[in-house]
């Protein structure tokens, strides 16, 4: 596991925004999509409906955007402007998934940042919190 503090070293966050963002918008629908057509995440995300999402890991330079688009997650373009945005470092999004934090914790701590529609990044905050992460997530980052 890693340690609460870890930050990945300071190079990775100026060279990672130079290379291909789309991997990373990639992973993360795909995993979105998967969760939710094997009913590991049911949760209505109508209210995303003709969004973007942005997630940024800070400490990587790795930037994955998404839009929720006619019931489904779907890569966007990473230069186009989100509605939303969620900074943190790597370790900080770990904490969330591994429900070793609370968001609320880290977002009063200035360690989550939501910028854009702040109502939208709240309210897709707590949606998110209120999930449970399926048991082979929990398994993979133990």
């Amino acid at each position: 596991m890693l340690p609460t503090d870890f930050r990945f070293p300071a190079f990775l966050a100026e060279i990672g925004p130079r290379l291909p963002q789309r991997p990373w918008s990639d992973a993360l629908c795909a995993g979105l999509e998967l969760a939710r057509l094997t009913r590991q995440i049911e949760a209505d995300f109508s209210f995303l409906e003709g969004r973007t999402v942005r997630i940024v890991v800070e400490d990587l330079g790795a930037r994955a955007t998404l839009r929720y688009t006619g019931g489904h997650f779907r890569t966007a373009p990473a230069n186009i402007e989100a509605d939303v945005s969620f900074r943190a470092a790597a370790a900080d999004f770990l904490k969330l998934v591994r429900r070793t934090e609370d968001p609320d914790t880290l977002f009063f701590q200035r360690k989550l940042r939501i910028e854009g529609d702040t109502e939208l990044g709240l309210t897709l905050k707590n949606l998110l919190d209120s999930i449970e992460p399926p048991a082979w997530l929990t398994k993979l980052l133990a």
